[in-house]
């Protein structure tokens, strides 16, 4: 994604800029490791290139940086819940205004960490107080980790995801390992399923796959690599293609789906209630942590 036509709003060291792009306002990392860009709407990775490499993260052409829709690409933040299972889908994280809390760099990256805290319009949505730290450190790979602090004086239950798109060549060349055989089929109203231990994608997929390896891979071939998702605090990984709903969409082209998959980081539930509790001042992560080969 080219940043460097936009305003810059501020300039926060050698390597970190914010700009304006729409309504919504972008941290730009440029560092002899990678260049990557977080919109601070959502606390949304939208790009992450290695130095000498190719982009590693997809997002829309078409996504809507009006600060009120979701960003469609990048590693959207699902949480307090993934999916359907309230209103929002997939949560308010996505749609709130994050703040940068702290930054580093040196010679080996940049860490840059940003913050959200309950609102009137979280609380309407979600009535419990909390903490939520994203730590984003940038160098030869990316890792995302979300931070959830129990700051109420009681208990509350959650989901959630770090909903990655990958960039990747032709939907039709790349197999994916590593996720597993069991898997909820979304596309089948739930129902529970048995793969194989790769998956080559040729029409539409909505999986929940429940028993993955700390490591998946992503071939793909007419890009010379493959890329390494390590998740961490996950109980499944979603792999998801919308296929041709893309020709429902208004912030995604009709044959965009041919250069994406989304693999993603899940702490899974089926319900709020039957989500992981957490006690008051308890603590939990969840990431994901992704390279090239």
């Amino acid at each position: 994604m080219n940043l460097t036509h936009l305003p810059i709003i501020s300039t926060l060291s050698d390597c970190i800029t914010v700009v304006q792009k729409d309504q919504a306002k972008i941290v730009h990392i440029q560092h002899p490791k990678a260049e990557a860009a977080i919109s601070l709407f959502g606390g949304h990775v939208i790009s992450f290139k290695p130095q000498g490499g190719q982009e590693l993260i997809w997002t829309s052409e078409s996504a809507i940086f009006d600060g009120k829709t979701p960003l469609r690409g990048g590693i959207p933040v699902c949480w307090p819940w993934f999916a359907r299972i309230a209103e929002p889908a997939h949560g308010f994280c996505r749609t709130s205004e994050w703040d940068i809390i702290e930054h580093r760099e040196n010679e080996q990256g940049v860490m840059i960490r940003l913050g959200l805290n309950p609102s009137k319009d979280t609380l309407a949505i979600w009535p419990h107080q909390f903490e939520l730290l994203l730590d984003i450190e940038i160098s030869d790979q990316i890792k995302v980790t979300l931070n959830i602090n129990n700051t109420d004086d009681h208990a509350w239950s959650f989901s959630g995801a770090l909903h990655t798109y990958f960039n990747i060549a032709n939907i039709l060349d790349t197999q994916i390992s590593g996720m597993g055989e069991h898997y909820i089929d979304k596309l089948q109203d739930g129902k529970m399923s048995l793969g194989g231990h790769s998956l080559s994608i040729t029409s539409g997929v909505d999986r929940v796959y429940t028993h993955p390896a700390e490591c998946i891979v992503i071939s793909d071939p007419q890009n010379h690599r493959d890329i390494h998702v390590e998740n961490a605090g996950d109980t499944a990984a979603v792999i998801w293609n919308p296929w041709e709903l893309t020709q429902g969409m208004v912030d995604m082209k009709d044959e965009a789906y041919m250069n994406m998959v989304c693999v993603e980081s899940t702490l899974y539930a089926e319900t709020l209630d039957s989500g992981h509790t957490l006690q008051p001042g308890e603590h939990y992560q969840l990431s994901t942590t992704i390279s090239q080969k």
